[in-house]
């Protein structure tokens, strides 16, 4: 089979190696139809790490897919062959204290996909993963929706760990695919007035088509002026969504006193910080989210049963072969790109 392989730093190579295959009674022989290119990939491909874990060459990443079931093993009763399914790519042990308290998505021994010295990625096309991991769709959704349900389950856990009251007045900083998801899940739960940032205008037009109440450029505005005069007791919550110390001190300066921030975004460095003055003079609650838990069949359904439509995110589209090229165009932020899908 092809598959992807991130060979150095911004370098891919197309390889053919064997296909995967079932070993147990349980794994879904998968071939893969569609992959997002997540912002955690292109830290991969810039950069070779995302804090400790650091790729060894070569590797092949990507996470957020959908695809078809080509053959199961004996156990398996989830799906069947042809099946179109939505990968769920986190693998948990279900026995670790963790997964004993509902929180598979930091169970002590997680694998995956597409995570240095865990499970190898998506841009290939073929996978093997267990039945769990298999979520089908029944054909209700399309297959590049599937493949961006991984993305749209981190909004959806993001504002329902955020627990804001219906009314309440949010921001959310960086409107990127992430922040974009979760604005499509904050309009679910009836925010009242919502506020977004970027530094890319096309992605808050993006933002626009959605319905926001205000979108702001910080390299052109002070977006903290002009967010506090609209809301001069501060915001109930802030959604940081670009991993950006810039973001993290704009969120501490917009929020009102017993407000919440809530951390998204992946940062570059592996240090962050807070002005101690503001965090304890205004007892802000900080909660930073890991990745999703349980989240992405709610994903399915917010798609299917059209509360959300998420299709805008996708922007450009590429062959597996055009890889690097999509990599490179998100890396460098070119050509008002959102989200890249390699359609296989």
């Amino acid at each position: 089979m092809k598959a992807m392989y991130l060979t150095a730093l911004r370098q891919m190579e197309l390889r053919d190696v064997p296909e995967p295959f079932i070993e147990n009674d349980t794994d879904v022989l998968l071939k893969i139809e569609a992959a997002g290119v997540c912002g955690s990939d292109v830290h991969y491909f810039e950069t070779g790490r995302i804090g400790s874990q650091v790729v060894e060459f070569p590797f092949v990443v990507g996470h957020e897919c959908s695809a078809s079931v080509v053959e199961t093993g004996s156990a398996v009763t989830k799906v069947k062959a042809g099946d179109q399914v939505v990968v769920e790519p986190s693998f948990a042990c279900h026995d670790c204290d963790q997964c004993n308290m509902e929180r598979e998505h930091t169970c002590r021994n997680v694998l995956f996909l597409g995570t240095p010295k865990q499970v190898g990625g998506c841009l290939c096309e073929y996978i093997v993963v267990p039945q769990e991991n298999c979520l089908p769709t029944y054909g209700e959704i399309t297959l590049e929706q599937g493949a961006l349900c991984e993305p749209l389950s981190i909004g959806i856990y993001s504002v329902q760990q955020a627990r804001f009251k219906k009314g309440s007045n949010i921001a959310i900083l960086g409107s990127g695919p992430i922040g974009l998801c979760v604005l499509s899940a904050a309009k679910v739960e009836n925010a009242r007035n919502i506020y977004i940032t970027d530094k890319i205008d096309t992605r808050l037009s993006a933002a626009q088509k959605i319905g926001v109440d205000y979108v702001g450029n910080p390299d052109k505005v002070d977006i903290v002026e002009e967010i506090m005069a609209a809301e001069p007791l501060g915001l109930d919550c802030v959604f940081e969504c670009c991993g950006q110390q810039d973001a993290l001190d704009q969120a501490m300066d917009l929020l009102k006193p017993g407000g919440q921030l809530v951390i998204v975004g992946i940062p570059r460095t592996d240090m962050i910080s807070f002005s101690a003055d503001k965090f304890r003079r205004k007892e802000i609650t900080i909660k930073y989210i890991r990745r999703q838990n349980l989240c992405t069949q709610k994903a399915i359904d917010s798609i299917r049963s059209g509360k959300i439509d998420i299709d805008f995110l996708i922007t450009h589209r590429f062959g597996l072969e055009d890889t690097q090229e999509a990599f490179e165009l998100l890396t460098d932020y070119r050509d008002g790109v959102i989200k890249a899908m390699i359609n296989m």
